[in-house]
């Protein structure tokens, strides 16, 4: 089983929040406000459904809704964002096609 791949990875505080927390911001991506900095990992496209729907029954506060961003555009993907108890912000993505994982 190859290992997914993590796209940025950021420092995991507890509390109180980081100066770099206390000065997160957003950055408008597809036409939603995606959290700067984040820490994301990839994962094959149904474990991202199989995670989605658990999250969705458990009621998470979700920052950005499960949804596919870049619908019929390369680099499209499945993704979702959340804050973890620390206030850090989570992605949780996937590709139908892994080899769009870095495509513009």
């Amino acid at each position: 089983m190859a290992l997914s791949p993590f796209h940025l990875a950021i420092p995991v505080h507890e509390h109180p929040k980081t100066a770099s927390q206390e000065k997160a911001h957003t950055h408008a991506v597809d036409g939603h406000d995606v959290p700067v900095p984040h820490f994301g990992i990839v994962l094959e496209w149904g474990q991202w459904e199989a995670l989605a729907d658990r999250l969705r029954d458990r009621d998470t506060q979700f920052v950005i809704e499960p949804h596919i961003r870049f619908k019929g555009e390369p680099g499209e993907q499945a993704t979702m964002f959340l804050y973890d108890p620390c206030g850090n912000a989570l992605e949780f993505k996937a590709f139908a096609d892994m080899g769009q994982l870095f495509a513009k």
